[in-house]
């Protein structure tokens, strides 16, 4: 065999080679993530909701506690994709500043709260009835020298927020839905009362409150919804939707004989609920990861997550078309 001949077969030889472990490369890397690759998602872009939730848990916003250089991080981030989606204001800026009364003027209690509020027009702008959708983005901070970087509590309810909210700025709603992303939760959840109580939106308005808390960490697959107990007329919906979703939908968590099972004061939504306003509650069962340091982007379950996304979008997309038939002359 000539120099030359043999040249030639050692390339060939060596693309040949190159090309095999490209192929045994790619090949465990789907095996190895299948998560990410299993649900193509309909209605939220997954993609950007991971990289989102990611973001928002990093250690660099050191677990986001209001009051924090940390949770002003997560602020900017969030009011980023607000401009970038185009959200409409309440007034001259997306952010809405609450005071925090504090009870002991050395317990560290932080004197002011930021809630993040946009809001995308249906049909007929600043009129008729409306959904308000909520999620909270503090977290519990640094604790012990640990920091609490709350992936599903509740970066995945902020992320799930932005993902819903791209949904109806490329599909526009019947009705007003309004976005809020908001702090202090984990201390009595005092920027949605705060929100409530500040006249920025016309409760008489409101529909609806759909609140995303803890949506992205089920190894079983399941979703709990919390809200038909107190308010029967959305019942129908949800059995409906539930049948279509990509996620195991549950109802419950929402009577007072279960007693910390009762997830009707527990987020949010709650400040809806004592001025007499539906809820809808989104989120899972308590986890390993739940108020603990392991809360990390790494636990959550993505291809759960992804589905979870859709679904969300989905209900929204389901309680704007049972407003228009609720309200209905009959």
């Amino acid at each position: 065999m000539t120099k030359l001949r043999a040249f030639i077969l050692a390339e060939v030889l060596f693309v040949l080679t190159i090309i095999g472990v490209v192929f045994v490369y790619m090949n465990q890397d789907q095996e190895t993530e299948p998560a990410l690759n299993q649900y193509r998602p309909i209605y939220i872009d997954g993609p950007a909701m991971l990289n989102f939730t990611e973001t928002l848990s990093s250690d660099a916003l050191e677990g986001r506690e209001t009051g924090t250089s940390g949770n002003a991080a997560a602020q900017g981030f969030i009011l980023k994709r607000f401009e970038n989606l185009g959200l409409r204001r309440l007034g001259e800026t997306y952010a809405h500043e609450f005071a925090i009364i504090q009870t002991d003027a050395e317990d560290g209690t932080p004197d002011k709260g930021t809630n993040l509020i946009g809001w995308i027009a249906g049909e007929t702008p600043g009129e008729g009835p409306m959904l308000v959708v909520t999620a909270h983005y503090d977290h519990l901070g640094i604790q012990k020298g640990e920091i609490y970087n709350g992936a599903d509590d509740n970066a995945s309810g902020v992320a799930a927020l932005i993902g819903v909210a791209d949904y109806f700025r490329r599909n526009p709603p019947t009705h007003d839905i309004v976005f809020a992303a908001l702090d202090a939760e984990e201390k009595g959840m005092l920027g949605a009362r705060a929100m409530v109580r500040s006249g920025l939106i016309d409760l008489s308005r409101v529909a609806l409150n759909i609140n995303f808390d803890m949506v992205s960490r089920s190894e079983a697959g399941e979703l709990y919804v919390a809200g038909t107990t107190p308010y029967p007329q959305l019942k129908p919906v949800i059995e409906a939707l539930s049948t279509d979703a990509p996620v195991t939908l549950l109802t419950g968590h929402d009577s007072p004989d279960l007693g910390y099972d009762d997830w009707t004061s527990q987020s949010d939504h709650v400040a809806f609920h004592e001025v007499g306003i539906p809820f809808l509650y989104f989120g899972v069962e308590d986890h390993d990861g739940y108020h603990d340091p392991s809360d990390d982007y790494l636990n959550i379950t993505h291809d759960f997550f992804v589905r979870a996304g859709d679904t969300l979008a989905m209900t929204v997309d389901r309680m704007d078309e049972w407003i228009s038939l609720s309200s209905a002359p009959e």
